[in-house]
């Protein structure tokens, strides 16, 4: 489904071309696929149909050969004030959201991000070669302080709160993908940005410290059919949980009771009819949205038996599809975030497989730098 060749950066030379390809066929046969997410409790709507589900569909539809390697990301969250006891609470509930969800702890590797030193360590590598023009031009740490302040845009963003965390964490999720020489990412529009840095450091290493062969790979980016689920309330913004505005977004957790409730609220427009039009009607539009993508749909085909039918019409059918969607893993997830042994054996044994992947490449990140014992 998809190809392990990579974009190989113009003006390498033919022997530098030949020698990435062969690392990337002798790494393994199969792909290496990272993704990661923030522990921010239960996740919503927007991150289930936009990443999650994907993830799912990346276990089911991998070959044998493949790895894959999911994360719960907590030292990406600490770029922002965090409540100790609540980040606890939320990386604890997160591990349980994805079992919930169907990924599987004996065919996906499942892990908490800090249980693994070997991130930190290479993002340190990496932030010693990495330029800070690079950085500069990154725009996500905008938007997340932007989000955090719950300003309108980033305009308002005072830059004086930025923090180095924040400002570098790019660098981090680039150690995040690197250290297992993950070959695939998937990742959203958004992120793409950050996937060209990580590229670009992978590229610095390679040719700073060279070899016979070059360590890692350049990650290609995977594309997966993701939707951009926008807010119930403000549907000029995402779906968030920075949002002060419980109702702006359904969590996997709500009751069939609140769903309805919540999309009963939420904000269309007054024109008559149902049509998808994502820049003059993007309340409507968004709730074709997400009933297209619980019934994997195209989102226009939908759209079509919607004309002539009113906005309570299509609400209804919204809040039925979604209640639908989620009653599963809701379910799941209720039994299982309970169950605190199963739930820390999962994350052992995720770390503890984690850890012996990412092992080798340290080792010779050490030798190559000149950190030998």
């Amino acid at each position: 489904m998809f190809s392990l060749t990579h974009n190989l950066p113009i003006g390498f030379s033919r022997t530098t071309r030949r020698a990435l390809s062969s690392s990337s066929i002798s790494r393994a046969q199969g792909r290496v696929i990272f993704s990661g997410i923030q522990p921010t409790g239960v996740p919503h709507l927007g991150n289930y149909l936009g990443a999650l589900s994907n993830w799912v569909k990346l276990q089911k539809e991998a070959a044998p050969e493949d790895e894959l390697l999911f994360s719960i990301v907590g030292w990406h969250a600490l770029t922002l004030p965090q409540d100790p006891d609540a980040l606890a609470l939320s990386r604890r509930d997160l591990l349980a959201t994805l079992l919930a969800i169907g990924l599987d702890p004996k065919r996906s590797v499942l892990f908490h991000q800090d249980h693994n030193l070997a991130h930190t360590e290479l993002a340190w590598i990496l932030n010693c070669i990495t330029p800070v023009g690079k950085l500069r031009r990154m725009t996500t740490w905008k938007t997340r302080l932007a989000a955090s302040r719950n300003a309108n845009d980033e305009s308002e963003v005072d830059e004086s709160l930025l923090n180095a965390g924040l400002f570098t964490y790019p660098v981090l999720q680039a150690a995040d993908i690197l250290v297992y020489r993950a070959t695939h990412v998937p990742v959203g529009e958004d992120q793409t940005q950050h996937l060209e840095l990580c590229r670009d450091l992978a590229d610095i290493f390679n040719r700073t410290f060279t070899s016979l062969r070059p360590l890692f790979p350049l990650p290609s980016q995977l594309n997966t059919p993701s939707q951009r689920i926008l807010s119930l309330r403000d549907p000029t913004s995402k779906m968030s949980k920075s949002s002060p505005d419980v109702q702006s977004r359904i969590l996997l957790t709500d009751t069939a009771a609140q769903i309805k409730a919540k999309l009963r609220s939420a904000v269309t427009d007054s024109t008559a009819g149902i049509t998808y039009d994502p820049i003059m009607r993007p309340g409507t539009s968004n709730l074709l949205t997400i009933l297209a993508a619980c019934a994997d749909e195209d989102v226009h085909l939908v759209a079509q038996r919607y004309e002539g039918k009113g906005h309570g019409h299509l609400k209804g059918d919204v809040a039925d599809a979604v209640e639908e969607m989620i009653k599963g893993p809701r379910a799941q997830f209720e039994r299982i975030r309970h169950e605190t042994a199963y739930l820390d054996e999962v994350a052992r044994s995720g770390a503890e497989k984690a850890n012996k992947l990412s092992v080798a490449t340290m080792k010779i990140v050490r030798e190559r730098l000149g950190l030998r014992p």
